[in-house]
């Protein structure tokens, strides 16, 4: 790309060049015709520089999305050998050895959590790709949201930390008429979300309500909170936090955008907001759904 870019310049360069040089040479054989050669050259000249900063533009867009794409093609690599691997080590561990039955329980639970992982990191993608169609409807239906944001808090829960981390405040009997494959992603990406960006074993906060005719979900973490330039950028399709060479958390960079992306097709929207002392705030509103 950087090569695309040098030569790029150079035949703007050479272009602009030509032009004054065939501009000079129709105002010294035409004289009479200066004003008009001029006049129009300016307007041509103008037209032209304006056409190379968007040309410029879209190469440098292109050249951005090149490097989050080759970013998240590192990043399922590592999150599909990670866990493969992992799984890989517990079942050799247990056809070698003769373990007794508590830890082979342990291995397989373990086991298991890691394959969940891996079931959540297709989904997003699956979900992800869907989501690019434009003629891709979301089929809703009816379904109980409350008891959704529960079991998905306790799933999290029991995979994240043994000690008390998620702590929800959920409104019984909410309904929701959504996609509800799409809602409990959403769901499931807001929650783990908070959990990877909090200490070990931090408190998160999950809220859902009914606020006149809408329903309100707020995830709440505490941990480094979210720069204010970076909150407009958070939700952009393989951008994550940070810088990609330092980076210690897991992610693909998919997330949000699904979250975003999916929220959109509800007509629902999400903001970010800071923490108090530290940390972040999802709050999403579905308007008119209460019921």
């Amino acid at each position: 790309m950087r090569r695309a870019l040098f030569w790029f310049y150079v035949l703007a360069f050479y272009a602009i060049c030509q032009l004054f040089a065939w501009g000079y040479m129709f105002i010294k054989y035409v004289p009479d015709r200066k004003g008009m050669v001029i006049g129009e050259g300016m307007i041509f000249i103008l037209i032209f520089i304006l056409g190379i900063i968007r040309l410029k533009r879209h190469l440098e867009k292109e050249r951005y999305y090149s490097q989050q794409q080759n970013n998240f093609l590192l990043s399922v690599t590592h999150e599909l050998k990670s866990p493969l691997a992992s799984v890989k080590l517990y079942l050799q561990t247990i056809l070698k050895r003769d373990l007794d039955r508590e830890q082979q329980k342990s291995f397989l639970s373990n086991s298991l959590k890691d394959i969940e992982r891996l079931d959540y990191l297709v989904e997003n993608v699956l979900l992800a790709t869907k989501l690019e169609n434009r003629s891709f409807n979301l089929p809703k239906e009816n379904f109980d949201f409350s008891a959704l944001v529960e079991d998905v808090s306790e799933r999290l829960q029991k995979n994240s930390c043994t000690t008390e981390m998620i702590r929800t405040d959920i409104e019984p009997n909410i309904t929701l008429n959504a996609d509800k494959f799409a809602i409990t992603n959403v769901v499931n990406n807001l929650i783990e979300n908070a959990i990877k960006y909090s200490p070990a074993c931090a408190t998160v906060e999950v809220n859902l309500q009914k606020k006149g005719e809408d329903l309100v979900l707020t995830v709440a973490d505490h941990g480094q909170g979210i720069a204010d330039e970076e909150k407009k950028l958070i939700f952009n399709k393989f951008y994550r936090v940070g810088n990609e060479s330092t980076r210690k958390t897991k992610g693909t960079g998919l997330g949000l955008y699904i979250v975003k992306t999916v929220l959109q097709k509800h007509n629902a929207t999400i903001k970010v907001k800071d923490n108090t002392p530290s940390g972040s705030i999802f709050e999403v509103i579905f308007e008119n759904y209460a019921s």
